[in-house]
């Protein structure tokens, strides 16, 4: 990797960190969201990313920018791991399991109607 792609990677996730932060710090406020907040942030990132994937782009730096710097940044599984380990320590089993379903499910169907979306437009 040279220092150009280094420097577009960067670039993407200097902008998916504030859209990210922006999105979490407004949830906060006006929705009251306390865990789910990242899960809204990951089905956008989801719906993005199937729009991307149908975009099948060749460009190398176009796939730097927006797959690993802005999405990369953007949504974060780490971020799902922890709210699986905070409804964990609170014994939230039954929440738990539910919050996991629903984030695979709805996060896969955010992905496909990107894609489908694209492949109608084509």
């Amino acid at each position: 990797m040279n220092i150009t792609s280094i420097s577009i990677v960067l670039f993407g996730c200097t902008f998916g960190l504030i859209l990210r932060t922006l999105i979490q710090n407004n949830l906060k406020i006006y929705i009251g969201f306390n865990i789910q907040h990242i899960s809204i942030i990951n089905f956008i990132a989801s719906f993005f990313l199937g729009i991307l994937v149908a975009l099948n782009f060749m460009n190398y730096n176009i796939l730097f920018l927006f797959f690993i710097g802005f999405l990369g940044c953007f949504s974060t599984f780490s971020s799902f791991i922890y709210q699986l380990f905070v409804l964990l320590q609170k014994r939230e089993f039954v929440r738990l399991i539910f919050h996991y379903i629903e984030v695979i499910v709805i996060s896969f169907s955010c992905f496909y109607l990107g894609y489908y979306l694209i492949q109608i437009i084509k």
